[in-house]
């Protein structure tokens, strides 16, 4: 144990005087003198931190791990073994950037063994990003994501990933609540015939606010995801009238996702509930209904000023 209350391993080179207290640093890691190392951390073996490096509290960097100049690692912080950053998008022996690209990894995120991440990305609060994954763009918060390049696979705590339908749909015409605060699935009437199906909501009944506005979603790439916001003060009433899509809505606490794949099935979101779509099929048709016009203030982009809304009011 140091004089700072850090421990370090007698084979590791620890040339930094920011290192927080009950951080442990493993045999044969190496930290540069400018880099900042939180406290409770968990530096493992044959790690290297570069200069320009910000880690928060409680992170742990497993064995065989680089940080490279430009790289912040927030609170809670998981890097799997061998996982691989980068700094640099066109990278030539003995040329460097004026400045290096900046990777910010957002609190509680999660990265897996032999994943690699391409400069100046955000990894998003709570996302997982699975092992061996090519991360090539921005992740969501609460996203999880595989492959290469990585694609969303499904969200932290929303339901199953098997593919299959990750909520109940109701049997009977009428509403069920969900486990998000405020969020209803509704089976809309529907009326077979031989020349074809009708199914339709009535405001004030199937539809619970006055419709001032709607919109169609369409043409959606399968790989893209949609909404990724909530709103201050808007109701919104989804049907997907052609195709599937999925929808996860999220309450600050709670989240969970549907998959919305008849004109016979709507879903309401009232205010102060984040919704994202994704996993379009290429004719998925999405209306939307909305209680007000369009007014860019109502929106709420940002996950971590929508938790701080949401703390705030309860």
């Amino acid at each position: 144990m140091t004089d700072t209350g850090f421990f370090q391993h007698e084979t590791a080179i620890v040339e930094s005087a920011s290192v927080g207290a009950a951080t442990r640093v493993w045999a044969f890691a190496h930290i540069l003198p400018g880099a900042v190392i939180g406290a409770a951390c968990n530096i493992c073996d044959h790690t290297f931190v570069e200069n320009d490096v910000r880690l928060g509290d409680r992170v742990t960097i497993k064995c065989g791990v680089q940080l490279w100049d430009g790289i912040t690692l927030e609170d809670d912080v998981f890097v799997g073994p061998n996982a691989t950053f980068s700094n640099d998008s066109f990278p030539r022996s003995g040329q460097h950037p004026e400045r290096y690209a900046r990777t910010l990894v957002k609190r509680g995120a999660s990265i897996g063994a032999n994943a690699t991440i391409l400069p100046g990305l955000t990894i998003g609060e709570k996302a997982m990003v699975g092992a061996g994954a090519v991360v090539t763009h921005d992740v969501p918060p609460m996203a999880i994501v595989a492959g290469n390049p990585a694609r969303i696979v499904g969200y932290d705590g929303a339901g199953s990933l098997s593919g299959g339908a990750v909520s109940a749909t109701p049997a009977a015409v009428g509403v069920s609540a969900t486990r998000v605060a405020g969020v209803t699935l509704h089976r809309l009437p529907h009326v077979p015939d031989l020349r074809g199906n009708l199914s339709f909501g009535e405001i004030g009944n199937q539809i619970p606010f006055e419709v001032k506005r709607y919109f169609l979603v369409y043409g959606v790439v399968s790989k893209e995801i949609r909404g990724e916001h909530a709103h201050r003060s808007l109701d919104q009433f989804l049907v997907c009238v052609h195709g599937r899509c999925h929808v996860v809505a999220d309450d600050g606490t709670l989240r969970q996702e549907f998959v919305l794949d008849s004109p016979t099935i709507g879903l309401h979101l009232p205010p102060m509930v984040w919704g994202i779509q994704y996993k379009y099929t290429e004719d998925a048709v999405l209306l939307v209904l909305a209680s007000d016009r369009y007014d860019p203030a109502s929106y709420i982009r940002d996950y971590s000023e929508f938790l701080e809304l949401v703390k705030a009011t309860r």
